[in-house]
Parts: structure tokens; sequence; C-alpha cells
């Protein structure tokens, strides 16, 4: 999962950044409100979580440009302008929701997991796929079911790999989208890797009923080969 943290404290957007990489998603973070803009022109994320006091163009107006180009990526506004006035105005700007600063991070990281689950439309944190399990509260992957069942012991790259399939089960993803999954802008990505990944991941399914089939030109599947 891919999000944007658009915060100009830098002490605070580097805490947060490392608080959120340990949960295993992939941080970019912009310090004011022309980055911001400028990276939601040309890149793909997940969530945004926008702060609103933002040197140059102002939170607000991110998120106003945002929804008038019709992207409906989820935003999370975390703002020190914690009023009720200023918390009705951004939910009718378009956010999704809205937290106060000082924030209790438990609480961020469960509204996260919120707003990344009705968006992906599943309402239930246990997914499954044959017999790959996943909890999207603890996010952690699990293979077989009831006792038998034994953690995947995963990195975070091939965490991120796996979830983005199997968010997207039934549905054939590109390697354009899994490399936006995977890396940021600062990475230096070789040409080959996600099809190193894409190995990776299938080595530590073997022996499952669960296989990542390759769509010639067309990108990644997903599948339970169980009868």
């Amino acid at each position: 999962m891919r999000i944007l943290l658009v915060e100009d404290n830098r002490p605070l957007s580097e805490w947060l950044a490392r608080t959120l990489q340990k949960d295993r998603y992939v941080i970019e973070c912009a310090y004011d409100g022309a980055d911001a803009h400028a990276r939601l022109l040309s890149e793909r994320y997940d969530l945004v979580i926008l702060d609103l006091e933002l040197p140059g163009l102002a939170g607000d107006e991110v998120l106003r440009r945002l929804r008038a180009r019709d992207n409906n990526v989820p935003v999370l506004i975390l703002s020190a302008r914690d009023t009720l006035a200023g918390r009705v105005a951004g939910l009718d700007s378009g956010a999704d929701d809205y937290m106060g600063k000082p924030f209790e991070v438990a609480e961020l990281e469960a509204r996260i997991r919120v707003l990344l689950r009705r968006h992906a439309n599943h309402k239930n944190p246990l997914l499954r796929c044959g017999a790959l399990g996943y909890d999207s509260n603890t996010r952690l992957f699990s293979l077989g079911e009831g006792p038998d069942a034994a953690p995947l012991q995963l990195t975070p790259r091939e965490h991120a790999l796996l979830e983005t399939l199997l968010l997207k089960q039934g549905q054939t993803v590109s390697k354009q989208a899994l490399s936006e999954a995977l890396f940021t802008l600062d990475d230096n990505v070789s040409p080959d890797a996600v099809e190193i990944y894409v190995h990776r991941v299938r080595k530590k399914l073997l022996g499952s009923d669960v296989a990542i089939i390759t769509l010639r030109g067309l990108g990644y599947l997903l599948k339970s080969q169980a009868p």
C-alpha cells in the first residue's frame, strides 16, 4: 500500500513515516502543497494523509484540485485545525476522514486500515485466496487454515506485492501498478525489479494451491488452483 504523507513539520513527518513503514506501508513524503500537487498529478497512491497548514499551496487547495480531477484516492486530513467548523469543511471538501493533532498512532493506523479496506471494497478484514489468508488488521499473511495455518514470512516489498495482488484478486494487475506499489519516486529501480519480486513470492507459495499467473503483455493474476 503506497501512502503519500503531506506534512511540512519535518520531524513529525519523518517520525510518522518510520512508524508507518514498520506496518509495511510504502511511504512518500511531501513537505509543501506544490510538491504534493505535482506528485498527485503524476503518481498513483492508495491513500493520502494531508495536513492543511502547508507553505505555498494550502492543503485545502490540494484537496480541491485533486477532487476536481475526479481522483478518488482516499484522503485523511491530519491537522491542528481541530474545530467542528474545520472538520465539517474538510469533509465537505472531499476528505474521507479527519483527525486532529495531537493524535494517537493506534487510532491513526486503525483509520488507515478502514479507509484502505473501504476503497478496495473489502469490509471484512480477513481475506482469503485458497490456502492463503490475510488479516488486514495485523497485516499478516498465513498459509493453511485453522490450527494448521502457518505465518508466511515476507520482506516488506514481497508483502506489498502479495497484498496488492490479493486485494485485487480476480483482476489482472499490470506491471506498472505493481511497480508503483513496491517503489517510491526516490528508489533506483531496475527494469526487471518486479519480475524478481514475483519470482521470490512464487517460491514462497510453492506447495500451496495459490499461484501468481503471468498474463503476457497484461500483467499478473493471483489465483487459487484448488479444485
